[in-house]
């Protein structure tokens, strides 16, 4: 066997190589299994899988000699039978080859066919029972050794990876699908732009609005429809979008026919896997109709189809999500057991970084309409601040200095992260655009105490607070301006939407805080943003403490039964005690009964229980059990139906091996685990 090793396992590569370049075709799949193993093995090979209503389906059968294939085929074929005869009961209980010798392996087909001996192998996919390969030889006093019906398991194992690996891409082709339906069938018009404006993609409703068939306007520059101002507009926001800021506003469009149509225009960057630009993503409505409506009407009705297109690709966002978790923690466990630099790691790392560029994609159209969540959490000041210091960074631009000054005992405020982040960012654009020559903005923070009616304003709030301060060395406003710089769509410039401010205050408010401009003309402007200092309990800071505890059994509770074996998969070879429920009201009965898991790990969004109502009945009977939370969605467009405590985390899909391993230590400490009988 030592001689042997060396040629068998480039075999073995070969035949998990030529499996998963067929991945796109179940029936290659098959027949590639089937093919190898008769030549590896001998006389015969076929492969025998159960279809999706549960019988078995066509056998893809390989002879050596080709005109014995056909008739041994037809023998051994059980399509259309329910696998509840004797060997497929077998099979699928023990998961162990069955060896057929003399009588047994005749009685598999006609005693003309002469089959002497035959191994049954089964198929496992995705833990569970999915067919068998067969293996047959006809000469007298044929057997398969041991070192053979070795090779034929390794055969059925590199054919259950890629039967698993044909069925995920199949769903993602699916999920895919229902990405372009989404942007097919929505009411707005979409078209997507490279660098120079050249449309690369349109939906059929910006066919109508321009007066062109759809598939004419591919290769088509967005100038043609524009006079000179609209062309000179265009290259701006292009340009602003080339900075990685999203822009709205209105402009007229000439139609193929030559009539006018008033529009307005949402524009997105969209990157490559290396965020370079590689063009703009627009949103176009047509207005015309609506042109004498009040304005505030119309923009608020625009910002409220952004969000049911956001809240639409939020749940398409889940289930893709969930299938790219499925590939990515596959491709996760090819490559830690391929060779380095074969064919076989290569392309493992090739579909993580196809994974890593689908969450980007993802991320981006949740951006591109998401509405705020609700889940607050405690925020360290010196963290938030220090977050956003890129983020202002590359809003203020080259020509504009940032000046960040705050001390380590500034108190943490409880917040949502991503909507206070977004209200600090619009102060710095507001600030960017009043220096169009260059200047400064410094930012700093402190505690104050502050007695009721301190604060000259109705319902400001009192007692702990954080204040904050962004001052500029811009223009500054007028009286009048000042005073009303705070309203919806209240703006000096006739390019800008106004919701920069409001937007801010609107946050600032939700939180229970409090927010003031100051401001002259030619001497800058100031605006200072109170906020209530989170409570903190007695020898805790920040977020809390986390749980720090050996852990050893973990229930694994995920209604998609792939992604639930797949976390098996990950986290097992780490020597943790799992269980898996596929059920939420199965997790709670074998909790009631007396199974005590030390790490809870399940899915926010199910049928019968979402994951907190699990969660909290679990706690019932495990006051300090811990638990990560697995999602498709983010956190921020979760909102309300997740509110994580110092012994709960969040891990996003999709996520790998090491993201999910690094979360488990995070949330329950860095002790390995201990078995526990």
């Amino acid at each position: 066997m030592g001689v042997m090793a060396y040629p068998l396992r480039y075999a073995l590569a070969d035949l998990a190589l030529a499996l998963s370049r067929a991945a796109a075709d179940p029936a290659e799949v098959r027949s590639t299994a089937a093919r190898a193993a008769a030549d590896m093995i001998g006389d015969g090979g076929g492969v025998q899988l159960l279809r999706d209503d549960g019988k078995y389906e066509e056998i893809s059968y390989h002879h050596l000699d080709n005109e014995r294939s056909e008739p041994l085929a037809r023998a051994l074929s059980r399509a259309g039978q329910t696998p509840d005869d004797e060997y497929s009961t077998t099979l699928a209980a023990s998961r162990r080859p069955i060896v057929l010798a003399g009588e047994s392996a005749a009685a598999l087909a006609n005693p003309e066919l002469s089959i002497q001996a035959a191994v049954l192998c089964p198929v496992i996919v995705d833990n569970t029972y999915s067919g068998y390969l067969i293996l047959t030889r006809h000469g007298q006093e044929a057997f398969f050794s041991t070192p053979e019906v070795e090779l034929a398991r390794d055969i059925a194992g590199e054919l259950s990876l890629a039967v698993s690996s044909a069925r995920a891409q199949e769903r993602l082709r699916a999920a895919e699908e229902r990405y372009r339906r989404v942007l097919e069938t929505i009411p707005e018009g979409v078209l997507q732009l490279d660098p120079a404006g050249v449309a690369t993609y349109a939906n059929e409703p910006i066919g109508v609005v321009l007066g062109m068939p759809r598939a004419e306007l591919i290769g088509v520059s967005l100038r043609g429809f524009l006079d000179n101002v609209g062309q000179k507009e265009l290259d701006r926001r292009i340009n602003e979008c080339k900075t990685g800021r999203s822009t709205v506003g209105a402009t007229r469009l000439m139609r193929a026919d030559g009539s006018r149509r008033s529009v307005r225009v949402s524009m997105m960057p969209v990157q490559d896997e290396n965020h370079e630009f590689t063009g703009v993503l627009c949103m176009i409505t047509d207005t015309t109709d609506h042109i004498d409506a009040r304005g505030l009407k119309r923009q608020l009705d625009h910002l409220r189809r952004l969000d049911s297109l956001g809240q639409l690709i939020g749940g398409l966002s889940h289930d893709f999500n969930n299938l790219m978790t499925v590939v990515a923690g596959s491709a996760d466990m090819i490559l830690g057991t391929a060779e380095e630099g074969s064919p076989h790691a290569q392309l493992a790392q090739d579909i993580l970084d196809a994974v890593g560029t689908g969450r980007t994609l993802t991320h981006q159209l949740l951006a591109f309409g998401r509405s705020e969540g609700n889940r607050p959490e405690v925020i360290p000041i010196p963290d938030l601040l220090t977050d956003v210091q890129a983020l202002f960074s590359r809003t203020l631009g080259e020509r504009i200095g940032l000046d960040l000054a705050f001390g380590p005992d500034v108190w943490p405020v409880k917040a949502e992260r991503g909507p206070l982040e977004q209200a600090l960012v619009n102060l710095a654009a507001n600030a960017r655009d009043a220096m169009l020559h260059g200047g400064m903005v410094r930012v700093t923070a402190t505690n104050e105490v502050v007695e009721p009616g301190q604060l000259a304003a109705e319902g400001a709030p009192a007692g702990r607070l954080v204040h904050l301060v962004v001052t500029d060395t811009g223009q500054g406003m007028e009286e009048e301006v000042r005073r009303r710089a705070l309203e919806p769509f209240f703006t000096t410039r006739p390019t800008a939407a106004g919701l920069g401010l409001a937007t801010t205050a609107g946050i600032v408010q939700n939180l229970g805080g409090h927010i003031e401009l100051e401001s002259q003309p030619r001497m800058g402007t100031t605006v200072h943003i109170y906020l209530p200092a989170a409570e903190q309990k007695p020898g805790t800071s920040g977020e809390g403490q986390r749980r720090t505890a050996v852990i050893g059994r973990v229930l694994i509770v995920e209604d998609q039964p792939d992604v639930a074996q797949l976390v098996r998969r990950l986290i097992e070879p780490a020597g943790y005690e799992i269980a898996v429920a596929t059920d939420a009201l199965m997790a709670v009965t074998q909790v009631a009964s007396g199974a005590r898991p030390d790490l809870l790990i399940t899915d926010v969004v199910m049928p019968t229980m979402t994951g907190p109502e699990l969660a909290g009945a679990l706690r019932t009977h495990q006051p300090d059990l811990p638990v990560l939370y697995m999602s498709g969605y983010t956190a921020a467009s979760l909102g309300p139906q997740l509110s994580l405590d110092e012994n709960s985390m969040l891990l996003e899909k999709p996520f790998t091996r090491s993201t999910l391993l690094g979360a488990i230590r995070s949330l329950c400490g860095p002790q390995p685990p201990v078995s526990r009988k």
